[in-house]
């Protein structure tokens, strides 16, 4: 049911309507109760869970109305332009190949520029960023370059990859960063900044804590297992509060391949999506350090959670293997009360696994370099999560992946803790981690209440082993998402219980009106959407939520647009839609200015796969990826 048609129903509502919303509003209270200790955490479940009236719900929606979301909810759109709510305003602030530096070479949009220029350029394909301030109107945005799209990078599409077209698109991955200044026009890229830097995948790079050293990271070029060139596929993110950015791998497997016919992939390999073909990029042929039969171990070097010194563009970047080996989507780091860091991390692949770890040290705000080795030492676990069955919520516990506990043994394939981190995903099953619908951005609430994981979609669940209906994951061939949330118990995110419920379950309540496809009861005709993906808390406590997902506004999709943010309160459980993006784009990387007056957000592959788009220049303009920086026309706070 729409919200606006609410505002109807409620007045409409008689004398016993009204005092059944006043009984199931009061059972709202008691339904989240069982969050103990996490604070108020909000009628978003209890409306997702409870069975009652399609009116009753609306007018629970309007009588609990949000305080925190003060915009008007804008409409879905299909344009090829960012679209935002009235009031603000949207200005470019770097597109794929703009120059950082003084004196590099403009953007060539024939694709026939060399790789010597793209090093000098903004990276491909914007994901997950930071901002890192200098001054009132000075900062150093730290942004993730995640994968190139062939067909854009060069001029015959990639099919005829040469030496130069390999390190053209090494060039075009890694991380950007780059100093950019507020002017009486709005921000702008500091070309000249010392500080600016890009980080390729070939930059050289340091393996540190557990597995640093062990037999499965030495190769014939490093035979410490402990340097390594690059970082590739960086999806989203994470920053620390002694000032260095977390740039996380995703699907590093891609670049890898063989043109060696008797090579075999083991079992290791497989359960980290490596196979023999290496159709897409071609590294293998011109890298032997991508060719699985001359180096095996080469990607056992990669899909790490990577620190950087934003200030100090000379550093090198660590590989922090202590948070383990995956398809690492972003790294929500927060210290908790007593002292330690934690951080959660998402695995994006459908049938994979949610994520902590617990620093061994803590945090010493008196002290900052104390706190540079915190990501060196510590506990990792993964997430089993239990319900009644068709409850959407429960209790979990967080499963210690240590060597010599929970089965990690040698007599089941484990002989150390390095390999436990190197092959952590099969450590995960091992203990019994329970298997998500790809869990992909998590967010911890600014009051350290609740934390919150996006889980995108899975086509396989409850039809492949291993991965059944229920809990956190309750529909099958799962094409909409949802959104997972959870308080640690007594409040200490070190602690290894926790209470979670489903904050919202995507769905399209235009053509299923009811049941699970139809969404959770705060998912109506005006805010519905798909595959929600990235995910960030402002300092407001109002949670943005980004998405990944089917474009194609069609079928099961009809009336969803384009990939688009939202705005939701936690308290209340309402969604507001406030940005969509241009053709076949996802709406990802999201960062704020310390006022909160300035959004930046990342457009990443407008026109993917030859879609007509030709953001953000128009006419007949390639289309690139670009970040975009929100303002308000008054100068307000974004979202209040």
């Amino acid at each position: 049911m729409s919200y606006n048609n609410s505002h109807d129903l409620c007045s409409n509502l008689n004398q016993e309507q009204d005092s059944e919303f006043t009984q199931l509003a009061d059972k709202a209270v008691s339904r989240r109760s069982f969050l103990t200790g996490a604070g108020v955490l909000g009628l978003g479940a209890f409306i997702g869970m409870s069975p009652i009236t399609n009116s009753v719900q609306a007018a629970i929606r309007t009588k609990v109305k949000s305080q925190l979301i003060g915009f008007e909810p804008i409409v879905s759109s299909t344009a090829d332009t960012v679209v935002v709510p009235k009031g603000y305003k949207v200005n470019n602030l770097i597109s794929w190949g703009d120059p950082i530096f003084d004196g590099a070479p403009e953007f060539d949009p024939t694709g026939r520029a060399p790789a010597s220029a793209q090093a000098l350029q903004f990276g491909d394909n914007t994901d997950g960023m930071s901002l890192f301030p200098l001054s009132s109107d000075r900062a150093v945005l730290a942004v993730n370059n995640e994968y190139t799209n062939t067909d854009l990078l060069y001029d015959h599409k990639g099919d005829m990859i040469s030496a130069d077209d390999v390190l053209k698109a090494k060039n075009a991955h890694g991380v950007s960063v780059f100093e950019i200044q507020q002017t009486a026009e709005g921000w702008v890229v500091d070309r000249s900044g010392k500080l600016n830097r890009r980080i390729t995948a070939n930059t050289p790079m340091q393996l540190t804590g557990p597995a640093a050293g062990h037999d499965l990271l030495k190769t014939a070029a490093d035979q410490t297992g402990r340097e390594v060139l690059g970082t590739f596929n960086n999806c989203a993110n994470g920053e620390t509060p002694w000032g260095t950015y977390l740039t996380c791998e995703e699907n590093f497997h891609k670049y890898f391949g063989t043109e060696d016919e008797a090579h075999s992939i083991s079992a290791e390999q497989k359960r980290y999506g490596l196979k023999a073909e290496d159709k897409r990029y071609q590294w293998s042929k011109f890298d032997q350090r991508f060719d699985l039969a001359k180096n095996p171990n080469e990607p056992n070097r990669h899909g790490w959670v990577v620190e950087i010194d934003p200030m100090k563009p000379e550093s090198k970047p660590l590989k922090r293997t202590a948070l383990g080996r995956f398809k690492h989507e972003n790294a929500a780091l927060m210290v908790d009360d007593s002292g330690h860091v934690v951080v959660y991390l998402g695995d994006d692949e459908r049938g994979e696994h949610l994520y902590k770890f617990v620093s061994k040290g803590k945090y010493d705000a008196n002290d900052q370099s104390r706190n540079r080795d915190l990501l060196v030492d510590g506990t990792l676990y993964v997430a089993k999560f239990s319900a009644d069955n068709g409850e959407q919520k429960g209790k979990g516990e967080w499963l210690e992946l240590t060597f010599g506990k929970n089965g990690l043994t040698p007599d089941n394939g484990f002989n150390s803790q390095a390999e436990v981190l190197i092959y952590t995903r099969l450590a995960a099953t091992q203990v019994g981690g329970t298997t998500m619908d790809r869990p992909e951005w998590v967010a911890v609430h600014p009051n350290k209440s609740s934390a919150c994981c996006t889980l995108t979609n899975n086509k396989h669940r409850g039809k492949k082993e291993g991965q059944p209906v229920g809990g956190p994951n309750p529909r099958a061939g799962n094409k909409y998402g949802q959104i997972v949330r959870w308080a640690p118990m007594n409040g200490d995110h070190t602690a290894t219980e926790f209470s979670w419920d489903l904050f919202l379950i995507a769905g399209n309540p235009s053509i299923h009106q009811e049941g699970l496809l139809a969404g959770s009861s705060n998912i109506t005709t005006e805010n519905m959407f798909n595959s929600p993906d990235g995910l960030g808390f402002d300092k407001g406590g109002r949670l943005w939520i980004m998405t990944d997902g089917k474009y194609s506004n069609a079928d099961d999709f009809a009336g969803m647009g384009n990939n688009q943010m939202l705005c939701a309160d936690p308290e209340t459980g309402e969604i507001h839609r406030f940005l969509t993006g241009p053709i076949a784009c996802e709406v990802t990387g999201l960062t704020f200015s310390p006022d909160q007056k300035s959004m930046f957000v990342g457009i990443q592959h407008p026109g993917e796969k030859g879609k007509p788009s030709h953001f953000p220049a128009g006419g007949n303009s390639k289309p690139r990826s670009t970040i975009v920086v929100i303002t308000r026309e008054d100068g307000g706070v974004i979202g209040a």
